[in-house]
C-alpha cells in the first residue's frame, strides 16, 4: 500500500514539474490533499462519527480558519489565519467548485505572470481578500475558510490579461447548454452577481461574497498596474495572450464558488 501511494505521488510530482503551470496544479493538489486528510472530508476515522465528527470539524475550522472577532486582538497566531484559511475547505462541493475555477483560469494566468510572481500574487491577494472581509465583519465569530478570495483575484487578473479569451459556460436557465462567451462578458457578469449577493448577505454561515469582490478587484488592479504599459497600439498584450487574444477556455463557471463561512 505504501509503495502504491509513493508511486502515485511520484507520478503526480513529475507531471506537475513538467507542466507549463506547475504552481496552479500544485496548489490544486495541495488543497485536495489537505481536505482529504482533514475532518471536513469525513474520511478520517480518527475523528469519529456523528456529533464527534461535527465537533472535530468545528475545532478544525476555528483553528485554521479566519475568525474576524479574534483576528484583530493582536495575537500572532490569529494574524496567520488568512494564509492558512486559503488551504481549508468546508465540503466536497466547496473544494471542487473552487478547484474548477483555479484549474480553468489559473494556468493561463500563471503562464503570463511566471511561477514565482503568480504564487506571490495568489497568496497575497488571497490573504488581503480574507482580511478585507474580516475587517468589514469584525464582530463576527464565524470561521471563514476557502481559497475563493485568491481564486477571485486570479479571475480579475485573467479578465485584464485575456479579455477576449472564449469561456465555455453552462447556463441553468438555458438548460445547461454550453455557450462560448468572451471573458470580458462572463467575468464582469460574475462580479456583478457577487456584488448583488453581497448586499443581501448576512454574517452567518454562507458565502463570503465580499471576499470574492475584494479578491477580484485586487487581481484586476494588480494586472492593470503591472502589465498596463505592455499593451500594444491595439490594446492587446503580447505573445502570452495566444497571439490574437482569442484563446479558448473550456469551463463551467457557476454564479459563485461554494460558501466559505463555516459554523
Amino acid at each position: 500500500m505504501i509503495s502504491t501511494w509513493s508511486t502515485a505521488a511520484g507520478r503526480t510530482l513529475r507531471a506537475v514539474r513538467g507542466s507549463s503551470a506547475p504552481m496552479t496544479y500544485g496548489l490544486i493538489a495541495l488543497c485536495c490533499l489537505i481536505f482529504v486528510l482533514s475532518p471536513a472530508s469525513g474520511l478520517t476515522r480518527a475523528n469519529g462519527t456523528g456529533d464527534a465528527m461535527l465537533a472535530a470539524q468545528r475545532t478544525y475550522f476555528h483553528r485554521w480558519g479566519v475568525v474576524p472577532a479574534d483576528l484583530f486582538d493582536g495575537a500572532a497566531r490569529d494574524a496567520l489565519t488568512p494564509a492558512t484559511a486559503l488551504f481549508v475547505h468546508g465540503s466536497w462541493v466547496h473544494l471542487l467548485g473552487n478547484m474548477l475555477f483555479l484549474f480553468v483560469f489559473g494556468a493561463m494566468t500563471e503562464e503570463r505572470m511566471g511561477r514565482v510572481q503568480f504564487t506571490l500574487f495568489y497568496a497575497c491577494c488571497g490573504y488581503l481578500a480574507l482580511l478585507g472581509y474580516a475587517a468589514a465583519n469584525a464582530a463576527s465569530e464565524q470561521s471563514l475558510v476557502g481559497a475563493s478570495g485568491a481564486i477571485s483575484a486570479v479571475l480579475g487578473a485573467f479578465l485584464y490579461l485575456f479579455p477576449r479569451a472564449r469561456v465555455t459556460s453552462l447556463l441553468p436557465f438555458l438548460f445547461f447548454l454550453p455557450l462560448r462567451f468572451p471573458a470580458w462578458v462572463v467575468l464582469p457578469c460574475w462580479a456583478a452577481l457577487q456584488w448583488l449577493a453581497a448586499g443581501r448577505a448576512s454574517d452567518g454561515p454562507g458565502v463570503a461574497y465580499l471576499a470574492h469582490l475584494v479578491g477580484f478587484g485586487l487581481g484586476f488592479g494588480y494586472a492593470w498596474a503591472r502589465y498596463g504599459s505592455r499593451r500594444g497600439p491595439k490594446g492587446r498584450l503580447g505573445r502570452a495572450v495566444a497571439g490574437d487574444g482569442r484563446a479558448r477556455v473550456k469551463a463551467a463557471p457557476a454564479p459563485a464558488p461554494e460558501g466559505e463561512n463555516q459554523p
